[in-house]
């Protein structure tokens, strides 16, 4: 039998059939690897040193550029060059982004070696030996050429930014514009626009900016949390309107902005005003009076304690913090760049009426009440449509029919009411469910027990619904 009719690894007969072109039988075959071609080594094409990109990087000892140039153009892998120069590939990879420096003249030659770099090009002489009186130089030049390249590499990084000024720009309008239509639009839009400016803010804080561009941001994202939290409020969602007004205070810190540090602690007073825990506000409005600058603001938080210590029956402090609204109102203001975005996060003279008149009718003073209460009413009604507050306007005729009725003329209370009602149903706060539930308590006390009117107004409140958390509403603050 001839040698062809043998396997040439084990010596057992083949079949006729057998098809393995190495004439090996099917065992010997399946355990023997069929031997696949390798891959020829990288090359580097020498026209490759003729580009002034190459030689300029050569020159300057950049040899992270001198890599990125001949991958580019030889169209090779970082794992395809690794191989060529004996260098790892995580080493090349830090090499090419400065992380990493070639320094030592032998590494150097060897990278220029394995990389057949022509003589002439060599910057560290030919043949691999160094230049005379080059053996030092070389080395610190190429320390100085490295640590100046990672501080560009820094200066780099720290400049880049994933916001531009215009769009901090028009960030700022369109909060701007949600204030501003806040006190007298529909708010369920304005609330979903809102979620979706703060989304992104948040979105843009999580990437790299200018630390100048963070405290804006950081700015801007803390307001859109405090008009959340007065829409919160204003749904009822007392909790969720705390929720947003802690991550106001939390942005405010890292903006290190006073006036929002002001407002924020402002609106979390005025927020536990309206609640169970109302004696809070008090503590609330003094942090907030050493914050805010002079201005609108300062009245604000004097308005607000005013109003709170007249709700929870301190009379003295009422009475004193009104005095301090009042100089607040004489002093020179600040800039206070909250109150420039307008709308909600300012505190006009219609505003400071309404607020008066509420504190007197908490303390009694029910002519006070009236003229404020009414003064209130008028400045909304013939101010400008865009800063018409309906739920502060609507609250100030319920302190008009509080008034009317403990002064005896329930007529005119009737009248004051009937503005109350015709407000449509998906424009009446939750502020103004709370005012009316304790109308009707005030109007079942004994000494009113019996009265026509009184019975009249009583009927009119029954059942008085307001907005619910699907439909739209108006501003109070």
């Amino acid at each position: 039998m001839s040698d062809e009719r043998r396997c040439l690894k084990c010596g057992c007969r083949l079949s006729r059939y057998n098809p393995d072109e190495r004439k090996l039988c099917g065992v010997c075959a399946r355990s023997t690897p069929i031997p696949t071609a390798q891959p020829a080594p990288p090359t580097v094409p020498p026209h490759i040193w003729t580009d002034p990109g190459v030689q300029k990087a050569l020159r300057e000892l950049d040899f992270g550029q001198v890599s990125r140039l001949l991958r580019q153009h030889a169209r090779l892998r970082q794992d395809d060059l690794a191989r060529l120069t004996g260098l790892s590939q995580g080493y090349l990879s830090q090499l090419e982004s400065g992380a990493r420096r070639l320094t030592h003249i032998d590494k150097t030659q060897a990278f220029l070696d394995a990389l057949d770099v022509p003589a002439e090009l060599r910057p560290l002489g030919t043949g691999g030996t160094p230049e005379p009186n080059r053996e030092e130089a070389d080395p610190l030049r190429s320390l100085a050429t490295g640590a100046a390249q990672s501080s560009s590499a820094f200066a780099e990084f720290i400049s880049s930014s994933n916001v531009s000024t215009d769009e901090l720009e028009q960030f700022g309008f369109t909060l701007a514009r949600i204030a501003t239509d806040y006190v007298h639009a529909p708010l369920l839009p304005l609330f979903t626009e809102l979620v979706a400016l703060r989304d992104e803010l948040f979105d843009r804080l999580q990437g790299r900016q200018r630390p100048q561009q963070s405290r804006e941001l950081f700015m801007l994202a803390g307001t859109a949390c405090l008009l959340l939290a007065h829409a919160s409020q204003n749904l009822g969602e007392q909790a969720s309107a705390m929720a947003q007004i802690r991550t106001a205070r939390l942005c405010a810190e890292q903006a290190d902005h006073t006036g929002l540090r002001s407002w924020t602690a402002g609106t979390a007073a005025l927020i536990a005003e309206w609640s169970p825990q109302n004696r809070m506000a008090l503590k609330l409005t003094e942090h907030a009076a050493r914050l805010a600058p002079a201005g609108e603001a300062r009245v604000r938080i004097a308005a607000i304690e005013a109003r709170t210590a007249a709700r929870i029956g301190d009379r003295e402090l009422s009475l004193a913090a009104i005095d301090r609204m009042r100089q607040a109102k004489e002093e020179t203001p600040a800039h206070d760049e909250v109150e420039q975005f307008g709308g909600l996060l300012t505190f006009p003279p219609a505003k400071q009426d309404y607020y008066l008149g509420s504190t007197y009718t908490l303390l009694g003073k029910y002519e006070e009440a009236h003229r404020h209460a009414t003064a209130a009413i008028a400045a909304y009604r013939c101010g400008p449509t865009e800063e018409r507050s309906y739920g502060d306007e609507a609250l100030a005729h319920i302190d008009l029919i509080t008034a009317g009725i403990l002064q005896g003329d329930p007529d005119g209370a009737t009248t004051a009411l009937q503005h109350v009602l015709d407000l449509p149903p998906q424009m009446r706060i939750r502020q103004l469910g709370s005012a009316m539930d304790r109308l009707g308590s005030l109007m079942r006390r004994t000494g009113l027990k019996g009265n026509r009117s009184i019975g009249q107004l009583t009927d009119l409140i029954h059942d008085y619904q307001v907005i619910d958390s699907t439909a739209a509403l108006r501003s109070k603050q």
